[in-house]
């Protein structure tokens, strides 16, 4: 075998070893029995939101099980391919090439979940896009990333749940927000929060011209039983109001969309999609304790930006650009990651993204620890 192929062999054995030692692959197996059992009991579904759980959790565990046994046994099977490739020619080993480096992007892949270990990482997210500089362009530019990540998340497999989209006059939206379910959704999303860039020729200015727009993402988790976040009645104003759609227009005759007001902060959380006001209260709720917690978790931190960028979106911070005209690029501007085809990104690839953003975290985390 080529010294080149056996060292990459090595080095892919290594960092799979790390891999199975991080995720406890005993462990994860005797977690997936558990769950497994748990799920087969009948009475399980007197609890409609306990089952959802565990069958969930179970979806999730069996799925890394799964993924983290087959590249076990592709990275085993791998130097077995080459000796065969070496006896059959360069075409066979162009093959045994193409599946080295697949396995490598696959191995690296399922290394960032490794990297997810933050105290709230394994949550469900909260995410929240707000149109920002940029008039018209940036309406629409909101919508663009929610679509993004609402395609991301379905490609994923993971389930998605609007809560509220406030759609602006002439086109896109203000702001929506929706829940993206499945374990470690918070850890692998909370590094899209930030200030995104749109750059192009703008359809809807009649002379054409390059116009510069932004949009504000926030990702926050979803608050559980376990946290201590208590919000006293008398501490919310509750307002209700008729469901609207685009261009204003009312998409229901009842006043069933809530708007929740926490009067010690000011934060103020709307849901509009879900069929009666108590569903569109309890969702509600959800996002305003999610917001609670992160005011609190910052707090603690002495941080000066409680809320993330409360919805300031321009210049001044801005974490990544998509640039559409007049060359084509999306780029990270954190960690310099960037590919050349902004209209796969904007239809949910967002993959490579993920995982750098995810790396750098690491990084900036260890050195300044």
């Amino acid at each position: 075998m080529n010294p080149d192929v056996s060292t990459d062999i090595a080095s892919l054995e290594t960092t799979m070893t790390t891999v199975e030692k991080v995720l406890d692959v005993e462990e994860l197996a005797r977690r997936v029995d558990e769950l497994e059992q748990m799920a087969a009991d009948p009475e399980l579904w007197n609890d409609q939101g306990r089952a959802q759980k565990v069958t969930s959790d179970l979806s999730y565990l069996q799925a890394d099980l799964r993924r983290c046994r087959n590249l076990r046994q592709r990275l085993d099977e791998l130097p077995l391919m080459y000796e065969l490739a070496e006896e059959e020619g360069d075409e066979a080993v162009a093959e045994a090439d193409t599946e080295r480096a697949q396995l490598r992007e696959d191995v690296e892949a399922m290394e960032v979940k490794t990297m997810l270990s933050g105290e709230y990482d394994q949550r469900d997210a909260v995410v929240n896009i707000r149109s920002g500089a940029g008039g018209v362009d940036a309406a629409d530019f909101a919508e663009m990333l929610m679509r993004m990540y609402i395609r991301w998340a379905e490609k994923s497999g993971h389930k998605v749940e609007v809560y509220d989209t406030s759609y602006a006059e002439e086109a896109g939206i203000k702001s929506a927000t929706f829940v993206v379910h499945d374990p470690y959704m918070y850890g692998t999303l909370s590094v899209e929060q930030g200030t995104h860039r749109l750059v192009r020729l703008s359809p809807f200015d009649n002379q054409g011209r390059r116009q510069t727009s932004f949009a504000e993402v926030e990702v926050l988790p979803v608050v559980e039983t376990t946290d201590s976040i208590e919000v006293p009645e008398n501490d919310v104003r509750v307002d209700v109001y008729r469901s609207s759609g685009p261009g204003g227009q009312s998409v229901n005759t009842t006043d069933s969309a809530v708007r929740l007001t926490h009067i010690p902060t000011g934060i103020v959380v709307t849901c509009q999609n879900e069929k009666s006001q108590l569903q569109n209260k309890v969702a509600a709720m959800k996002v305003l304790q999610a917001k609670l917690l992160e005011r609190k978790r910052q707090e603690e931190r002495a941080t000066l930006d409680a809320l993330g960028s409360g919805g300031h979106a321009s210049w001044g911070n801005q974490m990544r650009s998509y640039v559409l005209h007049p060359y084509q690029m999306v780029k990270d501007l954190r960690t310099e990651f960037e590919v050349s085809s902004p209209s796969s990104v904007l239809d949910g690839d967002i993959d490579g993204f993920i995982e750098a953003g995810i790396r750098w975290r690491m990084k900036e985390s260890t050195e300044s620890a």
